[in-house]
């Protein structure tokens, strides 16, 4: 299976930048998405020229704002939405397939935002969806995907020093916060593939030519249960693909 995980920053906003070429280079049988930033039936509008592809979406109260998608070729057993807790449930931020061997999430995590206003709320958060997908694991192996916001080792961001403990994504709640998932045996597959791998980033600001520059954050992840490490045939990152700030991100399993 190759299943991709890409923060589009837009879906109608990356079907006018060559997404659905992008499709034909990564070849997945799954592409789970963050930040649609569109309602469902928007989703499924700006996504009517791709073929083969079974569609479910999540989109948040707020219209233009958060929202997930699964694009997945195999029909999932069940599919499920959010994480049954009101507070953290009107924005769109999680969607999961049930697949015969494991349940495979989508998640867009809270932004702790510029001036750290949501960094409580973001703590509170990673409680609950680690408490999630711990209920998931008790039933089947998990896959968890997405734009988790946090860089977790000073090899994940181009610029550690200035940033820790003074930027959203790098603050050590939300370090703490990432150690705690690996920690109740999650594990990130990027990491374990390449365990000294620096200078591979998935998200890089629009500001100060940061992307040709390389200046940029590991913000997007694949999450595996410990029981499915061995199962892991390859990881990578798509820097080459444009359309969004982010670019995606391939597990092969």
């Amino acid at each position: 299976m190759r299943l991709v995980s890409w923060n589009v920053n837009g879906i109608r906003a990356v079907m006018k930048k060559d997404f659905l070429e992008s499709m034909a280079t990564m070849q997945p049988d799954v592409l789970c998405l963050q930040e649609t930033k569109a309602q469902d039936d928007q989703v499924r509008e700006a996504l009517a020229e791709l073929e083969g592809y079974h569609i479910y979406s999540n989109s948040a109260v707020k219209k233009g704002y958060s929202g997930t998608a699964i694009l997945t070729k195999q029909e999932p057993i069940s599919v499920t939405y959010d994480l049954g807790i009101e507070e953290h449930d009107t924005e769109g931020r999680v969607i999961c397939a049930e697949y015969d061997d494991y349940y495979l999430v989508t998640v867009y995590t809270p932004n702790s935002g510029s001036e750290l206003k949501r960094l409580a709320y973001r703590q509170t958060w990673d409680s609950a969806f680690l408490e999630y997908l711990k209920t998931l694991e008790k039933t089947k192996p998990v896959v968890v995907c997405g734009d988790l916001n946090v860089a977790h080792k000073d090899l994940d961001l181009a610029r550690p020093k200035p940033n820790y403990n003074k930027s959203a994504g790098y603050m050590q709640e939300e370090i703490d916060g990432m150690d705690n998932y690996h920690a109740a045996g999650f594990v990130d597959s990027f990491r374990a593939l390449n365990p000294e791998l620096g200078e591979k980033y998935t998200w890089w600001s629009y500001r100060a030519g940061a992307r040709q520059r390389n200046i940029g954050w590991r913000i997007d992840y694949f999450l595996v249960s410990e029981v499915l490490q061995g199962n892991i045939i390859s990881v990578d990152i798509f820097d080459q693909i444009m359309g969004s700030d982010h670019c995606p991100v391939l597990l092969e399993i």
